[in-house]
Order: C-alpha cells, then sequence, then structure tokens
C-alpha cells in the first residue's frame, strides 16, 4: 500500500468522524477537538485517540463504539480500534474556529 493510499484512507475516516455528533453539543467531534490523532498503517488498520467532553461524559460507553463501528464500515478498512484519554484534557480551546463560531464562543 502506497503512502497515498494510506493517506487517503486516514481523509475518509476523519470524513466519517465529522458525521458523528456529540448528543449535547450540535457540533461533530472532529470539530469539537475529540480527535487527538488518527493512525493508519500499512494494512489498513486505524487506531483514533480521542477524548470526551469530561470523564463523567453521559455517552462515554457509547460514543467511542459509535466511532469505531463507522470506521469498520469504510470497506478498505481491515480492523478499527478507539482508544480514549484525558492526557490532555478536552477544553474549548481545542475546538476549531468554525465550531466555535456555531456555538458562540467567537
Amino acid at each position: 500500500m502506497t503512502e497515498e493510499e494510506v493517506q487517503k484512507i486516514g481523509n475518509d475516516v476523519i470524513r466519517i468522524i465529522k458525521t458523528i455528533y456529540d448528543p449535547e453539543i450540535p457540533v461533530d467531534i472532529y470539530e469539537l477537538g475529540l480527535i487527538y490523532d488518527v493512525f493508519v498503517n500499512e494494512d489498513c488498520e486505524v487506531k483514533v485517540l480521542m477524548t470526551l467532553t469530561s470523564p463523567n461524559c453521559p455517552v462515554a460507553e457509547s460514543l467511542p463504539a459509535d466511532v469505531e463501528e463507522k470506521i469498520k464500515s469504510l470497506p478498505e478498512v481491515t480492523h478499527a480500534e478507539v482508544e480514549i484519554t484525558f492526557d490532555p484534557p478536552w477544553s474549548k480551546d481545542l475546538m476549531s474556529e468554525e465550531a466555535k463560531l456555531e456555538l458562540g464562543f467567537l
């Protein structure tokens, strides 16, 4: 698999992640800054490092599973794993300009 193909899969993963919204905030989880990193290897295995808005988030169980299932739905992905971290903790500073504008923070 070429670097270009790996990059395309990474872009597809980000595109699909942008269809997942935080249930409490009308912004997708990518623009919200919950996705810290997306790793794709030559075997089309994907690992996503993400956080939640707080450790007590009501969707702490379901949101990572939703992300994993959506990524697995991409035909070229052979395996998907989501790892949750709270280091660094999420803050409004991680939000994109678009998300800040949408939520009235700008």
